[in-house]
């Protein structure tokens, strides 16, 4: 098809979908806002028929009970004087213009005998009466008497001379038989009870597919009666013809406007492809060519100051720059932007050219530890830096090493000509690139973590080595050894820790969690005291999860605080269980180093104290130091506010981080636990006797209170009482226990003796 043909009807394409589209939503939406309009107004029929008949239930409300306290009245009815009776109602009734006036037993109308009055709207003789209930009283109650008005044409007719709708009180039996009680025009019949929805809810609404096909009404039924054998609706009704009129005229217009502007495009169209085809013709041939990657030397010469002359020349200026631009691009797809480093594109393409020559070769995989402190304390224009000096380090590396390639933020990987490394060799050169970077006047230290892998031993494709070399590097950076080998079967180490961080979301809403209990005992009378809550995972596939493998985990995940929030409001409800049932239990609950800073922390735990109607010593938080010394400015001001709520504050596993007395004696410490390393060969190892006897010595010293955790043996305890120490804790007192085994083992445990 030629390029004018093809012009011509892509011009009137164009213009006959817009016009097309914008009439038919055009119209569309006119229609529906017909409709809308049609149904708001049934709602304000609807709205006005309630507005009446609770203005006439109020009348008849009044009225009856004037008549329900008449003494005379009382009296005829407690002696059942049925002359009287029948003169009071039928003079009462006539002054209230009542349609209908009754007086029954005290046994009937359940519903007005529970709320002492009734309103509501009954099918009497076959007519709707609106029909008001009220007790007779004295002072017991000894009948109920009531009025009612018919709703009968002159209330349909009143509803029409207010909304200007159609209006009809229609009966339907229990055979869906319809019968007009009233009705607004001069209709005889009604359609079945099945062309409305929901007929037997309080009010149906049904459009005009649902009418029978003649009746092009939209209609509101509104529910006034429902029993067993009759349901009665008030049908409020539009003409859809009335409103969709002024829609008809204007389908008929946008049609000739439609028309007019598909002639005077199709002129426009056949003028404009003529006089632009032919110059384009050949300068897209041009572009055919240059596409191709030809060089174009015969680009036909058009006046400069036309369009066409102007692409003219942006084709002879685009074959110059298409070839710089190529250059540029291949550059910067395979090179990191910032450091100018060889990327992960490069290193895979380099990594395969190497397998297919079957050369075997090394990949040393790089990371700064803790890069994101060096960003946030100096910045992330002198992070960039840093990044920057450490690749122009790596770029001046001599062989072995071939490349050095950036593959994202702070990872790096080296590319090295030998099988393996050698010890002193890798030392060297970690060495070089981790010496400090000065910048305004201010020292930065580097420590790299390194993970190495080799080919073949490693794997034979590249995507496999750099994974397992992100497995090594993954191990360097929480491990003492900066550098690390892959070994083996830490793949699937690896496949299991990103199976439970992803299942970790899941595992509080899938009730996967729950907590164990392993009490404590004061030393003083052998009593237990209190509890610690342990936190257990039972996968669902892997089974138990060791708490401290997920533990970590979610602290490296960011999954902390959901798990600690999920134990925090457990272990209340627990307590607050266990407080229902006569015990009074105190629980220690351990946090992490995130918990630990949080500021939000001490308004839950009011929170969830004043919530469960908890005392403060009820619960009591276990905090390692190694979390504390993270942030111990933030970890104190979050442990004070604690504090001031009377919940009392232990330091764990004390004994295995970095901390001295002297740094937790800033925090509002109650407690230290010792960690069970240095307890559990107590009997038996002399260092580990010192190292217990001078903690619980210094800790006294500073008024807190030493618990011992690890306590497997007799001999072990009665050493530590014999040491002073407050509480023990451990395996050979009791063993963690689910909620359920707490009471009955409190119920019959007896005392700890802690004696030689």
């Amino acid at each position: 098809m030629r390029f004018r043909t093809r012009l011509m009807l892509v011009l009137l394409t164009v213009v006959v979908v817009s016009q097309l589209a914008t009439g038919l939503a055009f119209l569309r939406a006119t229609q529906q806002d017909a409709l809308a309009k049609g149904n708001q107004r049934l709602e304000v029929g609807a709205r006005v028929l309630d507005q009446l008949l609770d203005r006439r239930g109020d009348q008849l409300r009044d009225n009856v009970a004037i008549l329900a306290d008449d003494f005379g009245f009382k009296s005829a009815v407690s002696s059942q004087d049925r002359e009287t009776l029948q003169s009071v109602l039928v003079n009462h009734g006539t002054r209230a213009d009542a349609d209908i006036v009754l007086l029954s037993d005290p046994d009937l109308f359940e519903t007005a005998q529970q709320q002492g009055s009734a309103f509501s709207v009954v099918i009497a003789d076959g007519q709707p009466y609106e029909l008001v209930m009220m007790p007779v009283q004295a002072p017991n109650v000894i009948g109920w008497v009531g009025m009612g008005f018919l709703i009968d044409e002159a209330v349909v007719q009143e509803i029409n001379a207010l909304t200007g709708l159609e209006i009809s009180v229609v009966n339907y039996t229990s055979q869906q038989t319809p019968t007009y009680l009233a009705s607004s025009h001069s209709r005889t019949e009604a359609q079945p009870l099945s062309q409305f929805n929901n007929a037997t809810e309080a009010e149906a609404y049904s459009e005009t597919s649902q009418m029978t096909p003649d009746d092009g009404y939209l209609t509101y039924a509104s529910e006034l009666y429902n029993d067993s054998n009759n349901q009665t609706f008030a049908l409020i009704q539009l003409s859809r013809n009335e409103l969709l009129a002024a829609y008809d005229d204007l389908q008929w217009q946008l049609l000739v406007i439609v028309a007019l502007i598909l002639l005077f495009t199709i002129a426009i169209a056949a003028w404009s492809a003529r006089s632009i085809s032919r110059p384009l013709v050949a300068l897209a041939d041009v572009a055919r060519r240059i596409g191709q990657g030809e060089r174009v030397n015969d680009v036909p010469a058009e006046s400069s100051q036309s369009e066409t002359g102007l692409l003219a020349g942006t084709l002879r200026s685009m074959q110059d720059d298409i070839a710089e631009r190529e250059a540029i691009l291949r550059h910067q797809s395979r090179h990191d932007l910032l450091t100018d480093l060889p990327n992960r594109i490069s290193a895979l393409e380099d990594i395969n050219t190497r397998i297919q020559d079957s050369q075997p070769f090394t990949l040393l995989r790089l990371a700064i530890k803790d890069f994101r402190n060096i960003n946030d304390t100096f910045g992330y224009e002198l992070g960039d830096h840093v990044l920057v000096t450490l690749a122009n380090r790596m770029q001046a590396l001599k062989s072995p090493i071939q490349t050095a390639y950036r593959l994202a933020s702070d990872e790096f990987l080296l590319l090295i000509n030998q099988p393996h490394t050698m010890p002193h060799w890798r030392i060297s050169e970690l060495a070089a690139l981790s010496t400090p970077i000065d910048l305004d006047n201010s020292s930065i230290n580097l420590t790299l973590a390194a993970g190495e892998v080799s080919y073949p031993a490693h794997g034979e494709k590249a995507q496999l080595l750099l994974r397992r070399a992100d497995i090594a590097l993954d191990i360097a950076r929480h491990h003492p050894d900066a550098h690390q080998r892959y070994v083996e079967g830490q793949d699937e180490r690896h496949l299991r820790q990103l199976t439970l961080i992803h299942d970790l979301r899941d595992a509080v809403n899938n009730n996967q969690l729950q907590m164990d209990y392993q009490p404590k005992v004061a030393t003083l009378n052998g009593e237990v005291y209190q509890f610690e809550a342990l936190m257990r995972w039972r996968h669902p596939s892997l089974g138990f999860v060791p708490p401290d493998e997920f533990i970590g985990l979610a602290e490296r995940s960011g999954n902390i605080r959901k798990l600690s929030q999920w134990m925090l409001e457990h272990v209340a409800s627990q307590l607050h269980q266990w407080q229902q049932q006569g015990f009074r239990i105190s629980v220690a609950i351990n946090l992490s180093a995130s918990d630990v800073t949080d500021p939000q922390l001490p308004r839950q735990l009011a929170e969830l104290l004043a919530r469960y109607h908890l005392a403060a010593d009820q619960l009591s938080l276990e905090v390692t130091e190694s979390a504390v010394m993270r942030d111990i400015d933030a970890a104190a001001r979050t442990l004070d506010e604690i504090s001031r709520l009377g919940v009392s504050v232990a330091i764990d596993d004390y004994g295995t981080g970095y901390s001295s007395l002297a740094q937790i004696k800033r925090l509002p410490v109650n407690e230290l636990k010792i960690d069970k390393s240095f307890v559990l060969k107590l009997d038996s190892q002399e260092d580990d006797l010192t190292i217990v006897r001078s903690t619980i010595e210094m800790g006294h010293s500073l008024g807190l209170s030493i618990v011992a955790e690890g306590v497997e043996n007799a001999a072990s305890a009665a050493l530590l009482n014999d040491l002073g120490c407050d509480s023990l804790q451990g395996y050979w007192i009791a063993r963690p226990m689910s909620r359920d085994d707490v009471i009955p083992w409190l119920t019959n445990v007896e005392t700890f003796i802690f004696t030689h």
